[in-house]
């Protein structure tokens, strides 16, 4: 039993990771600071997606089902085991890729944009300025 909650709890944190990759820049329009960690999420799913880096969260829910005696991820990844198919056509894959990159550009010139405004605000009201 033990096995399977781990192994549930790394899809279910692999879902929310995968989330956080493709819309947390938009949290950076409300949480300037909040680009940092996102950086740090893309630069990763782009490694894991590009590069072929290894991801922990897919060897982690591996080993979980596998010790809980159910067919583990095999040589898949958890997107082909979980998404490509299913959510998207596999012959499309590389264009839902680029969606999701493109989605996160947009929300980093978004932030980009709204930096660019607040600054601008706060040099107009800033009292060395009048």
């Amino acid at each position: 039993m033990g096995y399977l909650i781990v192994a549930e709890a790394a899809m279910a944190l692999h879902f929310a990771f995968l989330a956080y990759v493709v819309c947390g820049g938009f949290l950076v329009w409300r949480w300037p600071q909040a680009i940092w960690p996102h950086l740090a999420a893309a630069a990763y799913g782009l490694g894991v997606t590009v590069v072929g880096w290894l991801c922990p969260l897919t060897w982690l829910e591996h080993w979980g089902r596998v010790n809980a005696g159910q067919e583990g991820l095999g040589t898949e990844g958890f997107i082909s085991h979980y998404l490509t198919g299913v959510v998207y056509p596999a012959e499309h894959l590389r264009e839902t890729q680029l969606a999701a990159a493109a989605v996160v550009a947009l929300s980093w010139i978004g932030a980009a944009l709204l930096a660019r405004r607040r600054a601008h605000r706060t040099r107009e009201s800033s009292p060395a300025m009048r």
